[in-house]
C-alpha cells in the first residue's frame, strides 16, 4: 500500500524535474496528496483528485497526476487545475492561484459521470436522471461532483456547501438549474 509520503515524494520529484513547485498551502497540499493516494488505491493509478475519474485507465490517462493539462495550466495561470503544482511566483505569494477553466474534453468528463457501458449518450443521461445523485458544481472554483447532497465544503477552494449549484440538461445542453 502506498503512503501519503510516497505520493508527496513522487510529486515533489516531478515538480523539481519541471522547474515548478508544490503548493505552499500545507492544508491544501495534504488534502490533495490524500486524494491522490485514495484514487491510486481505488483505481490502481493516481488520477487527479479534483476531477472525476471513470475507473477506466485508457479513458483517464489524461488525468493521471501529473495530468496532461498541468504544464499549460501552470504556464498560463501559475498553477494547475487543482493547485497542487504552482510556479515560483505563486509559491512565493507574489501571485494568487485562481480558478482555472477545465481543459479536459467534454466526452471524457461525461465518461466519468456515466461509467456504465451504454449505446448512446442519451441512454447514459437517462440512467443519470434515474439516480438520486445530482451533478453539482462549485460556483467559486468550478469543481464538479456527482453526489446526492453537496459536500460541506469544496475540497478545492473550501467554499461552503451553499456555493454548490446543480447542473441540469435543458434542450440537450447542460446548464445551471434556474429557480
Amino acid at each position: 500500500m502506498i503512503s501519503v509520503d510516497d505520493v508527496k515524494r513522487r510529486a515533489q520529484q516531478d515538480a523539481e524535474s519541471r522547474g515548478i513547485r508544490l503548493t505552499p498551502d500545507e492544508k491544501l497540499l495534504q488534502s490533495l496528496l490524500e486524494g491522490l493516494k485514495t484514487n491510486e488505491e481505488r483505481y490502481g493509478y493516481p488520477s487527479c483528485p479534483c476531477r472525476m475519474a471513470s475507473g477506466d485507465f485508457e479513458t483517464d490517462r489524461d488525468i493521471i497526476c501529473p495530468c496532461d493539462y498541468r504544464d499549460s495550466d501552470v504556464t498560463e495561470y501559475g498553477c494547475c487545475y487543482c493547485s497542487l503544482y504552482v510556479d515560483d511566483e505563486t509559491h512565493e505569494g507574489k501571485k494568487q492561484a485562481h480558478a482555472i477553466p477545465e481543459r479536459r474534453p467534454y466526452d471524457k468528463q461525461m465518461a466519468a459521470l456515466c461509467p456504465v457501458e451504454k449505446e448512446t449518450m442519451e441512454e447514459a443521461i437517462g440512467e443519470m436522471k434515474k439516480s438520486s445523485r445530482k451533478l453539482l458544481y462549485c460556483k467559486q472554483c468550478g469543481y464538479m461532483v456527482f453526489i446526492e447532497e453537496p459536500p460541506y465544503v469544496c475540497p478545492i477552494c473550501k467554499a461552503k456547501r451553499e456555493m454548490f449549484e446543480e447542473i441540469v440538461t435543458v434542450s440537450g445542453h447542460y446548464t445551471r438549474k434556474l429557480e
